[in-house]
């Protein structure tokens, strides 16, 4: 009979491979919950800030807006300028996709197939930029654009798009970006303001709003143009039915 006093044999090493497969294992199911969780803690709570803001260099003005004091003009403009498919798609579309692979794949300049989606889940979520961060980056954003178009549903993915998006230096969401320019809430906004606030979307520290000139200004007449098309056919009826 063993002594009460006999010391217990170790039990045996766990190996350095199972170690490292248990830590990534933890850390996975943690991003997974923490993910899951923040985004629907965001589904009702305004998103109060993103790293692009607290990276820019010029600070940042914001000032978080319901969709019901957005004018409709400015759904229909960021529809009509950067994602027609919006309310068709699941969060991806593939056409685009395929159309930017094949245009970068010919030394054109670079240029992505976002939604809408996708750039409300970078934008919320993830960081800017273009070094070899944007590798990780690209499929941490296939995963947002997953939850958030499964939890949040298209209204809210365009209301939180519509108040985090850059819209000028320094310059976050559309009621900022309609105070900036015009000096009056996002509430009136007129087709023409809210088509020359889409068009200088891709680069609003570039694109004039006021007065634009040249391609800016070119870009900014089509899409008012197509924010008619966007309201006839009811391109945007997922976000107010």
């Amino acid at each position: 009979m063993p002594s009460l006093f006999t010391r217990s044999r170790p039990g045996p090493k766990r190996s350095l491979s199972y170690r490292i497969t248990r830590w990534i294992a933890l850390g996975i199911m943690w991003f997974v919950l923490g993910s899951v969780g923040l985004t629907l803690l965001y589904k009702w709570v305004p998103v109060p800030v993103t790293l692009t803001m607290i990276a820019d260099p010029n600070g940042f003005d914001k000032d978080w807006t319901p969709l019901s004091r957005i004018d409709r003009n400015m759904v229909s403009a960021v529809i009509a300028g950067e994602d027609a498919k919006f309310c068709s798609h699941n969060g991806f579309d593939a056409e685009a996709i395929e159309k930017a692979m094949e245009r970068n794949a010919r030394g054109k300049r670079l240029r992505g197939g976002s939604t809408i989606s996708q750039q409300t889940a970078k934008n919320v979520f993830l960081w800017q930029g273009q070094g070899w961060t944007r590798y990780a980056r690209k499929g941490l954003e296939v995963w947002f654009t997953f939850l958030i178009e499964n939890v949040w549903g298209k209204r809210r993915i365009m209301e939180v798009y519509l108040n985090v998006a850059e819209t000028g230096i320094g310059t976050y969401g559309v009621e900022a970006g309609a105070q900036r320019y015009f000096r009056h809430s996002a509430a009136r906004l007129s087709r023409v303001e809210a088509a020359r606030i889409a068009a200088a979307l891709p680069a609003p520290k570039r694109r004039e709003v006021v007065a634009p000139g040249g391609f800016t200004r070119r870009h900014g007449n089509v899409i008012a143009a197509r924010s008619g098309v966007v309201r006839n056919e009811a391109l945007d009826a997922c976000v107010y039915e």
